[in-house]
């Protein structure tokens, strides 16, 4: 029997590593798919490999590391051919998302998002926290190979950073919620959410396709699917307002016509970082206080309870009780 359980759980966890694995590449090469160029070295506007690994970590502990580190691998061999210094970004690639995991579970980090102290925690000990490691890493030995030089350090390590940094802000918490989701939704404001989403679409091709500087009419969008839909309506938008808005970034349409790369990237790093900020915290918020809300209605309906059960007992007790007569 014990045989049987240990090759069942070294099954499963080789399966769990393998889907992390594939789901590792996967991200890279979607992310590969919009690159930009800052002095001479290529950067994504966002990274989802480091949101796919910062997730599986927290939904699966620490020992799916392997799955992330040959995901690296596999992502990093696929650019180029390997070389020396491979294993220092596959290293760096690995460690950010596991200090991130070590840093989320010293504070008490919940997955299911439901408390603000969450959101803060993603934000500033998982996001720009950890993924410091990984951009740093990486530029180091950028510099260190001489594939990049020493002057251009900074501006690709803030670009590495932030890419890192949002694909933990924007993949991470869509994959919590995909996972940890239990209830159904509520069809019955479909129409509600088929009016936000073809004003969102109409909004964000507006925003991203016209010379105007007009990025700021996703907000209330944002803000209006955060009040109704509270995570599952914030994190989609903010994800396909991301994604629109690094389409159109690395296309040099729109807003981001007439720009260098390098202003490219703080233009478009800007809004995606405010625009994940914004849905991930505003749908703590709000759903911290729905809960804290039906806390308090459950309470007061147990109260109710107890007081109905309390003035029944006193009314059988008086019915049972010896009737009292004056004395003579």
């Amino acid at each position: 029997m014990e045989a049987d359980a240990r090759l069942r759980r070294a099954g499963l966890f080789a399966v769990r590593t393998l889907a992390v694995v594939a789901c590792y590449f996967l991200a890279g090469r979607l992310g590969l798919l919009r690159r930009l160029e800052v002095d001479g070295a290529v950067v994504t506007p966002i990274w989802p490999p480091t949101g796919v690994a910062v997730a599986a970590l927290l939904l699966h502990g620490l020992r799916m590391w392997p799955g992330i580190a040959i995901g690296a691998l596999a992502v990093v061999c696929s650019i180029d051919p390997p070389q020396a210094d491979v294993i220092g970004t596959v290293a760096g690639n690995t460690a950010a998302p596991v200090c991130a995991c070590l840093l989320l579970r010293a504070v008490g980090f919940r997955t299911d998002l439901g408390r603000l102290r969450d959101g803060l925690a993603l934000v500033f000990l998982g996001a720009l926290g950890a993924m410091l490691i990984s951009s740093t890493a990486g530029t180091g030995l950028l510099v260190l190979t001489g594939k990049l030089e020493a002057g251009g350090f900074w501006a690709v390590w803030l670009a590495w950073w932030v890419g890192d940094a949002m694909g933990v802000l924007i993949v991470t918490p869509a994959l919590l919620l995909v996972v940890g989701a239990r209830a159904r939704p509520d069809l019955r404001r479909w129409k509600e959410a088929l009016a936000l989403s073809l004003i969102g679409c109409a909004a964000l091709l507006v925003a991203t396709r016209s010379d105007l500087s007009v990025l700021f009419v996703v907000y209330p969008m944002l803000i209006w699917a955060a009040l109704r839909f509270r995570f599952a309506g914030s994190l989609l938008c903010a994800l396909f307002a991301s994604v629109m808005t690094t389409v159109a970034a690395t296309e040099g349409a729109g807003p981001f016509r007439h720009l260098s790369h390098v202003e490219v990237m703080v233009k478009l790093q800007a809004f995606n970082g405010t625009t994940a900020l914004t849905a991930l915290l505003l749908s703590a918020v709000i759903t911290e206080q729905y809960r804290t809300r039906q806390s308090v209605e459950h309470a007061c309906e147990e109260l109710a309870e107890v007081l109905d059960r309390l003035s029944v007992g006193e009314t059988r007790q008086d019915r049972l009780s010896p009737a009292r007569h004056p004395p003579a």
